[in-house]
């Protein structure tokens, strides 16, 4: 099924590649059994990655842009630890629920210089295809919303690459893409850093095996931008039309797979949607099931509260 929506489509996707690869951190579930068409079984809690992700969707559905004040509170506010929050990050949010303001609690952090972590580019796959066909407004709403927690660059560029890159996934639904269109089509938006540097080696490295991009760009062991953002970018790129094979790509890479997974998940899903479509395999109907029920909240204004 293809939604007329594909930030809703990329919302869904976050949260079972975010569920479903947070099942690969209980002991039993087994990547052997995933490869052969048996999934963990239901059902998958999602985490902190959807929580956050929920909210940028309400955000940017309701109002368009990202004001970041209400960002950073909506943040604070729905902030529940168990959720796998690190540490630093449940600090900033409840420094920002006690009344600090948004900039002061996240440029505080590491030494003054803002983190790095890829916690701004797991959620922000929804913001960028909401704003399908419209990379610069992508990449900038991206950046504001990065902010909110992360003020270093590497977070924000990691942002909002992911943002272009679900954009451009949104934009070419229904058309066959070239693995390299979706890493060309973030080129520009690519400030020097470490990150840049890793998606520009991403590019060379299509047509190689998940396990080698992984071992060449990092699989969000760090919990960084530049090791988390490339790879992503490269199995979002390899498996454009094919959501199964991409999550899976991010359970046998290992790492931060419910992070990796959600990043890929949010970005494939605004470009197949739900359930096969032609050649292109969207969620699977059954993984969506397994998943979770999403926030009421994330929904506000639209009819149904829980999709």
């Amino acid at each position: 099924m293809l939604n007329s929506d594909p930030a809703f489509d990329s919302l869904q996707g976050l949260s079972v590649g975010d569920a479903l690869g947070a099942q690969f951190f209980v002991p039993g579930s087994s990547v052997p059994d995933l490869l052969a068409g048996r999934p963990p079984s239901a059902p998958w809690p999602w985490t902190d990655d959807t929580e956050m992700a929920c909210s940028v969707y309400a955000e940017i559905h309701d109002r368009g842009s990202v004001d970041r004040d209400l960002l950073a509170d909506a943040f604070a506010q729905r902030c529940e630890p168990y959720r796998g929050y690190g540490p630093g990050t449940v600090v900033v949010l409840h420094e920002i629920r006690d009344g600090r303001p948004w900039a002061e609690a996240a440029g505080a952090v590491f030494g003054g210089r803002g983190s790095w972590g890829n916690g701004a580019a797991m959620r922000v796959a929804p913001l960028g295809a909401h704003f399908a066909g419209n990379p610069d407004r992508a990449a900038a709403q991206a950046a504001l919303s990065a902010e909110t927690t992360h003020r270093h660059p590497e977070a924000i560029v990691g942002a909002m690459v992911v943002a272009v890159a679900a954009a451009y996934a949104g934009a070419t639904r229904g058309k066959c893409c070239a693995p390299d269109e979706l890493l060309l089509t973030v080129e520009p938006y690519l400030v020097d850093g470490r990150t840049a540097e890793g998606v520009r080696r991403a590019r060379k490295l299509l047509g190689r095996t998940a396990a080698e991009a992984a071992y060449e760009l990092g699989n969000g062991a760090r919990v960084s931008a530049q090791d988390t953002v490339p790879f992503t970018l490269w199995v979002a790129a390899t498996f454009l039309e094919d959501y199964p094979g991409a999550i899976t790509a991010c359970v046998e890479a290992g790492g931060d797979v419910d992070t990796t997974a959600a990043i890929v998940g949010g970005i494939v899903a605004a470009h197949t949607g739900i359930g096969d479509r032609g050649a292109t395999h969207g969620i699977p109907r059954e993984w969506l099931a397994a998943r979770e029920p999403l926030p009421a909240w994330a929904f506000g204004r639209l009819p149904g509260s829980e999709r």
